[in-house]
Formats: C-alpha cells, structure tokens, sequence
C-alpha cells in the first residue's frame, strides 16, 4: 500500500455524493447496509446492575459481581429480540433499545436483565472488514488495485501544528520519582499558557501529514493505494501503512483503524464507513448485495439508494 498524494484520485465519487455530508454515492445498482456488532453483558443468576445499583452496592459485593461478568459480541437481531422491537433495513439502535429521549442509549438493560453496550460508530474489527473485503474482492476485475481512504481525523494520525500532542500515553506503576517527572512534563504541555504552536507529528510521515487531502463533503481522508484482497485477511492490520507504531511502542497491540472508504480500481462499487455511522454502507453490483446479505458472518440488510440512515429513519419502532 503506497501514499497517494494527488486528492484528484476521488474526483469521481464527488461527483456522485450530494453537497451537505453526502456519505452514500449515487447511481450504483444496489445497496448493503451493514451492522456493526454490538456488545451485551450477562450475570449467570441474576440481572445486570444498574448505575445507581453499582454506586450504592458494597465494595467486597461489587468485587464479586465484576469477576461474575460476561461480556459477548451481539447482534442487532439479539437485541431487538430482547426489548421485543422489530429489526428492519432502517432500523436505528437507540430505538431498537427502546430509549426514553431523556437517557443514554449506549448502555440499556433489557428486560431480561442483560446489558447491552451500542454498536460502535466508523469502526469494525479486522475480523470483520476481512469477511466484508473478501466479498469485494470477488466483485471486481481489479481486486488487487484500488483506493483505500482513512479520514484525518483519527486520534494521531496526521501531524498537525498545535500547543500540544493530540494524544499522550500514561505509564501506571512507574517508581515514584518517574512518576513526579511524568506528572511535570505532562503538566507543562497541556497547561503552559506561554506555550507557542509548534509542530506535532503524528503516525503518518510529515510528508504526508502536510500534503493536500481527499475532500468530500464534511470530510477530509488520506489516500492509498490498496485493492480489497489486500484486506481479505484479518492480519492486514500488520501491513497497512498508517499502523499505530507509536501506540505499540508504549505496549498497546498491533492495531490499524480500517478504511473509512474503499473502491477498486474499475470502480464496481464503493464501500463507505462513515465516521458517525453504527453500520457500513456498500454500493455495488446486485450480485454483490446479494452475497453480503446472504454471508451469515455479517449482518446485512439491502437498503434503497436514498435511504434515511438518521434516528428518524425507524419508523418501525419509532
């Protein structure tokens, strides 16, 4: 996978997005939707605390109940199962988890006392955009060449001039006098009012980080060239360009945030994974939605070109 340094590369899928945040292209044949998975968590015997259970219980009690907790992947069908609504192509997580306007929709406990966490938003697991580029990949006649673009705005991705990085990594349990020099230095960075704009770098090269991007409306992305085989297995995170390097340095796993927008080389379809997004949206040939649809490893439904992917687009379980 190389840097692609001229942002004319994305010329022709602007002109198939409409002006104010367009996120899915027009005039493909048809459209996935996606779902990222979501996460629930159980007690073998008894409900899932709330909140305010968790406040007011006994430490030596909270203790026992968090070594009891499990924690599992879980689908949108799991959920919608549990609080008793329906799942459709346009149905929206917060009202799948049945949400008063009032309260928070990450975090819901069902009637039958599991807790589900929501799906997250512009990120799947290498797992899964694996099983989603291995459909793309027999889609195309270019499957080794292609686009791979990653938004900007990722946590360290590109280099920027600021007062300060726009991460830090914090080490625990370090002898008490490194722990003082820790406590100054991160101290003068982020609260020195004299402190002048310099340049800080990211994960990618300042080459890079100073170079013109892709712009698409409401976004910027960087660009490289890669074809869906290049993602067809899960270990692609070792290879791509933009791997978190510095966070593995500081003991953090091998990780890479997959591309928030993928096409091949003779633009069959489009893969978009918006930022904002709890699913990835594919625009393709018929055969291609169909085969995601039917890969029970994904949890896809076809959708129209013009769907309405907001909260209000349930009206299912509005």
């Amino acid at each position: 996978m190389d840097w692609i340094g001229d942002p004319a590369i994305g010329d022709w899928l602007r002109e198939r997005l409409d002006d104010d945040l367009g996120v899915v292209p027009r005039g493909f044949t048809a459209y996935a939707r996606i779902l990222h998975p979501a996460q629930v968590r159980s007690l073998p015997d008894r409900a899932v605390p709330t909140s305010a259970e968790w406040e007011r219980m006994p430490e030596a009690e909270r203790e026992i109940l968090f070594d009891r907790l499990v924690d599992e992947p879980a689908t949108w069908a799991e959920a919608a199962d549990a609080f008793g609504t329906a799942l459709h192509p346009l149905a929206q997580w917060r009202r799948i988890v049945r949400t008063p306007p009032e309260e928070d929709w990450n975090l819901r406990i069902a009637p039958d006392g599991r807790e589900f966490t929501s799906p997250d938003e512009g990120v799947i697991g290498p797992d899964l955009f694996a099983a989603i580029a291995q459909h793309l990949a027999a889609h195309t006649a270019t499957p080794d060449a292609g686009v791979a673009a990653v938004w900007e705005g990722w946590g360290g991705l590109v280099g920027f001039f600021g007062e300060s990085p726009s991460r830090a990594f914090f080490q625990l349990g370090a002898e008490p006098a490194h722990e003082r020099m820790l406590q100054q230095s991160i101290h003068d960075p982020f609260n020195n009012p004299f402190r002048k704009p310099a340049w800080q770098p990211g994960i990618l090269s300042d080459e890079i980080s100073k170079a013109p991007r892709l712009e698409l409306p409401g976004r910027e992305y960087v660009t490289f060239t890669a074809g869906a085989s290049s993602f067809a297995d899960p270990a692609w995170v070792t290879g791509a360009p933009w791997r978190d390097r510095p966070a593995e340095e500081h003991g953090f796993a091998v990780s890479a945030q997959h591309p928030n927008l993928l096409w091949p080389e003779d633009h069959a379809w489009v893969m978009v994974s918006e930022i904002d997004f709890d699913s990835t949206i594919v625009a393709g040939s018929a055969a291609l939605i169909d085969a995601l649809i039917a890969d029970p490893a994904l949890e896809a439904f076809a959708i129209a070109e013009d769907a309405d992917l907001t909260w209000d687009g349930d009206e299912v379980n509005g």
